[in-house]
Parts: C-alpha cells; sequence; structure tokens
C-alpha cells in the first residue's frame, strides 16, 4: 500500500510539474495538503536524489529537478517508499529471499506475487508527473453501474 510520505511526495512533485516555476516549501504544503515540516524533510530526500532542485533564502523555493515528462510515478514512491514489490522475493530493485521460503523455485506464492509486480511496475514506470498533470484522475472512475 502507498505510504502517506509517497502521496505527499508525488502530490507535491505533481504541483511543481503544474507550476513550472519555483514554489515556496509553503505554498507546496498547501497545495499538497500535507504539513510542512514532513513534506520539508520530503523534499530534502527528493533534492538529494536530482528530482527536485532547492533555492535557499528569502526567495528560495523549489522546482522540478528534470522535465515532468521524465519523472515517473514509481521513481518517486521508490525513492520514498522503497521498492514496488509486495514480497522481497519478487524485486527487481532489492531482491531478498523471503525468511520463511523453503525453496524460490517451488514457492507457490512467488509467480502470483511476480505477475503483480511487473503490473505495478508498468503503470507506474509508464505514468509520468507530467501524465498526471494533463490528466483528471476523477474520468477513471465513471458512472456507476445501475
Amino acid at each position: 500500500m502507498l505510504s502517506q510520505k509517497a502521496r505527499y511526495a508525488l502530490r507535491a512533485m505533481i504541483e511543481l510539474a503544474r507550476e513550472n516555476a519555483q514554489v515556496t516549501a509553503g505554498e507546496l504544503a498547501i497545495r499538497a495538503d500535507a504539513p510542512r515540516k514532513f513534506l520539508e524533510a520530503i523534499l530534502l530526500a527528493l533534492a538529494r536524489q536530482g528530482l527536485v532542485a532547492s533555492r535557499r533564502g528569502k526567495f528560495g523555493g523549489y522546482l522540478l529537478g528534470r522535465p515532468a515528462a521524465e519523472i515517473s510515478f514509481a521513481e518517486v514512491i521508490r525513492l520514498v517508499d522503497g521498492p514496488l514489490a509486495l514480497a522481497p522475493c519478487v524485486s527487481r530493485t532489492a531482491f531478498r529471499r523471503c525468511e520463511d521460503c523453503r525453496d524460490l523455485a517451488t514457492c507457490s506464492l512467488r509467480e502470483a506475487l511476480l505477475r503483480a509486480r511487473d503490473a505495478t511496475a508498468a503503470v507506474l514506470e509508464g505514468y509520468s508527473l507530467a501524465d498526471a498533470v494533463e490528466g483528471a484522475g476523477g474520468e477513471l472512475l465513471g458512472e456507476p453501474a445501475r
């Protein structure tokens, strides 16, 4: 499940993409509906990885470190929450054997978890901040069936 920290990070990054200009931490906190101090810690981590650039001082703020089209949801989520996989034995970025696993080759859970990981990664790696700015999340909901 996506952590609240990752939600705040994504919201802030989308706001930076939407603005396409420098935004203060206070303004980002309001737009992302996030606690300012918590968001500042998240932005610091994003800056360390080059996803955002920060400017200090009275007229300081944050900008995207790269074009919005080049930053995927998967990249932000991995940076904040870690691997996308539901279990460590199916992670492409942080593989390790599960503690209770007797044999990877005969594990009855692994195939389904690997498929879920691949499907999730395909969607999140293929969805950029620019896509989020252009899209309307509500359109996926549609009218309920009657």
